[in-house]
């Protein structure tokens, strides 16, 4: 019963940040996903890409057992090419795909090593990682929103008026 209920907060987790970071892309043009400070910072878009990608390997890959197709280079190699409404699109198609799969795990599966990016781990494990690596790489979405945008993004209504 804790192992499903993980799963679920797991899925719920990706899900949640998933709509925020659809949220972040509607605020901004396609110029503005690809914009990088310097060569050295990765752009909005490489990392809705690198999003993706990570969580096609864990689920699909990992999880299912299907063949490891992710070019990870790429995600980060990309200087645009996608523009913003397909990067929604995208990420909505790998998200809710992803979330299906890490909520079809059973309680028996979640001790089952597996072995991703060369690592062996539980199935366990590897949902934890995923969705520890998607709310990092959101927060910097968000933030990366807020500073092109300099608007507030409405996530949390609880905040109080300045008087």
């Amino acid at each position: 019963m804790i192992g499903t209920t993980f799963a679920n907060i797991a899925a719920a987790t990706i899900t949640q940040h998933a709509g925020r970071i659809d949220v972040s892309l509607g605020k901004l043009t396609t110029e503005q996903v690809w914009t990088r400070g310097s060569e050295n910072e990765n752009a909005i878009g490489n990392i809705v890409l690198h999003l993706c990608g990570n969580l096609h390997q864990y689920t699909r890959h990992a999880i299912q057992g299907e063949s490891d197709i992710r070019e990870r280079d790429d995600e980060f190699n990309a200087h645009g090419g996608v523009d913003v409404d397909s990067l929604r699109e995208r990420l909505k198609i790998v998200v809710a795909d992803a979330a299906g799969i890490i909520k079809g795990v059973t309680e028996e599966q979640l001790m089952t090593k597996i072995v991703v990016q060369n690592r062996e781990m539980t199935m366990l494990e590897a949902i934890f990682k995923t969705t520890e690596h998607f709310s990092l790489h959101a927060g910097q979405i968000y933030f990366a929103t807020k500073l092109l945008t300099h608007q507030e993004l409405g996530f949390f209504t609880h905040k109080k008026a300045i008087a």
